[in-house]
């Protein structure tokens, strides 16, 4: 069976990891992490938590692969975002 070769990546603030994989022809998302190790090195993965996406696209867990494709695991947010910077507008203004 042919195969194609594919990047799983997952970033924290201090550290990020791409890990270059070969599947075969067909595999999903989720064969190419498991194959990729990468929970290994991060316990914190979770993919029943954790979304994933290909070049900043949310996929699902059983999407196929194409070559060349770059599975970006997310973390979770600390903060909503919205929130945060209304929060540092307030601050600012507070100081001005």
């Amino acid at each position: 069976m042919a195969t194609i070769q594919v990047e799983v990546a997952y970033a924290k603030p201090d550290v990020q990891r791409i890990i270059t994989v070969d599947v075969d022809m067909g595999a999903t998302v989720a064969q190419a992490i498991e194959l990729s190790g990468i929970a290994g090195d991060f316990p914190e993965i979770d993919l029943q938590k954790n979304k994933v996406g290909i070049f900043g696209k949310l996929v699902s867990l059983d999407q196929c692969l194409q070559a060349g494709d770059r599975i970006e695991i997310y973390r979770g947010l600390l903060a909503d975002p919205k929130q945060a910077r209304r929060e540092r507008a307030m601050r600012q203004q507070q100081n001005s």
